[in-house]
């Protein structure tokens, strides 16, 4: 795993929940994650390829689009209006687990939560 880029105690490092980024070419990068950090962040905080955040978090841009494991949605906040809009107009095309990483802030119940990304975010 990777550490995040934050200082942290070992009893911090414990309570963080783990995501694990799947690029499109198949390449797996796992990253603890802190607890109220957006998958978005911890993506590009680390350097994790296939996320490009434009707007910075905004929920403006779609290029963070990710493809939520489908046994996992359950454990994800109710999608907004405004991401629903956004993902109409990701440059890959939207389906039925589509999220946009931005709008995930880690929580302890989503330990475990794995995302895939699409062929391109522009």
């Amino acid at each position: 795993m990777l550490a995040y880029p934050f200082p942290s105690t070992s009893q911090d490092h414990q309570h963080m929940p783990s995501v694990t980024y799947v690029s499109y070419d198949g390449k797996s990068t796992t990253l603890d994650v802190p607890v109220g950090t957006s998958v978005m962040q911890a993506a590009v905080l680390n350097g994790v390829d296939g996320i490009v955040a434009e707007c910075g978090g905004s929920c403006m841009c779609a290029t963070c689009h990710v493809f939520v494991r489908e046994d996992q949605l359950a454990k994800l906040p109710e999608m907004e209006l405004g991401e629903d809009a956004m993902l109409d107009g990701a440059a890959s095309p939207r389906r039925p687990n589509s999220r946009l990483s931005c709008q995930l802030v880690m929580t302890p119940a989503m330990e475990g939560l794995v995302v895939n990304m699409p062929e391109t975010q522009t």
